[in-house]
């Protein structure tokens, strides 16, 4: 009698554990089951500029080097390096005295042409008359008509040697062909200096405004052509730019892109573009580096923050609210981007409802509050 009384007592007991037990795996499973609290938010369209950077070289609008074009000792330097200079303004004189001696015998060569012609042109009129009278006869006539077309021929001959020897004796005033800034003076008083040469005597550089050269992608290109129709048109609207320099300051003055090349780069898909900057303040440097910051405003378009995404891949994803669920949803969006926000282009539409926060974390259909 003892033995069925412990029996039953231990099968009760078993009983009441089972039961214990399976009410608190319905309690775990019923809390697993509770929706999720999760920051949600709706999609909407919005405005939305980026920017994108580029490598870019600075030159000045012109940058002429200066070359002999006589050969000859540098006499006289008249400026220094860094000099600023005005279009005509006198920069080298190379020696003159050979170049002075050439001009006096061209001079003196054309005096003897204009006596020789004066002389022939007097025989020619004296055998014409003879020859009315049949005292000089035709032969002879057109012999004095030769003499007097050579020393003609050779009158145009020393005038043209003249104006060489004029232009020669100019060319040992090396002249600024622009207003700019001198560049680095590499060659000194007595240094023998000819049109041969490789390295130029200086460089002046136009620096009023400055050119700044970049590659433009070619989607970035395609996309402002879309965007306004045509070169001309995308060339006209295209937004102000910014400069960058060397040590990280952005430029005070915002530049505007002036050309862009109709040819792409088949190796590196770019196409080359020139943007002009005032240089009134004399920052900028022709051969100095820097970055151009070109903004693209994208205008009535879907904006998401990136927290809200998750990246898998090559992939972007986001959960959208679906039936009180998180259902897992791949969208497109653009390459260019703040790090803050993404543009988005398809995948979702304005009005759908997407976790703004726990993307990393939250599973594929967990229900959502």
């Amino acid at each position: 009698m003892n033995k069925k009384a412990n029996y039953i007592f231990s099968a009760f007991i078993a009983v009441a554990l089972a039961s214990c037990s399976s009410g608190e795996e319905a309690q775990q499973q019923a809390a697993t089951q509770a929706p999720a609290g999760y920051k949600t938010l709706t999609v909407a369209k919005s405005d939305k500029t980026v920017s994108e950077t580029y490598s870019a070289t600075i030159r000045g609008c012109q940058d002429i080097d200066i070359l002999p074009q006589v050969s000859g000792k540098i006499e006289r330097l008249c400026v220094t390096e860094g000099q600023v200079v005005r279009n005509g303004q006198l920069l080298f004189v190379i020696d003159q005295v050979p170049y002075r001696a050439a001009l006096k015998t061209a001079e003196a060569n054309m005096e003897v042409a204009k006596a020789d012609l004066a002389t022939a042109e007097l025989n020619l009129n004296n055998s014409r008359m003879l020859n009315e009278k049949n005292v000089v006869s035709n032969s002879n006539l057109q012999t004095v008509e030769n003499a007097f077309l050579s020393a003609k021929a050779r009158l145009a001959q020393a005038e043209a040697q003249l104006v060489n020897a004029q232009n020669n004796l100019s060319y040992t005033e090396v002249k600024a062909p622009c207003n700019g800034v001198v560049g680095t003076l590499p060659y000194r008083v007595g240094t023998l200096v000819s049109p041969s040469m490789m390295q130029p005597l200086t460089t002046i550089s136009d620096n009023s405004k400055m050119y700044v050269y970049f590659s433009m992608t070619e989607n970035q290109l395609l996309s402002y052509t879309r965007k306004y129709g045509s070169m001309a048109e995308t060339l006209k609207n295209m937004p102000e730019i910014e400069l960058r320099l060397n040590d990280g300051s952005v430029y005070d003055q915002k530049g505007k892109i002036e050309t862009i090349s109709g040819v792409i780069d088949p190796q590196t898909g770019s196409v080359s573009a020139r943007a002009e900057f005032d240089n009134s303040g004399r920052i900028l440097h022709s051969g100095a580096s820097g970055t151009v910051v070109l903004p693209y405003t994208y205008t009535d378009c879907i904006v998401i923050p990136q927290e809200a995404t998750m990246k898998m891949q090559n992939m972007v994803l986001v959960y959208k609210v679906v039936d009180g669920k998180a259902v897992s949803q791949i969208i497109d969006v653009v390459k260019i981007n703040d790090g803050r926000e993404y543009i988005v282009t398809g995948g979702i539409e304005v009005g759908d409802e997407i976790l703004a926060e726990g993307v990393g974390i939250i599973r594929e259909g967990t229900q959502v509050k």
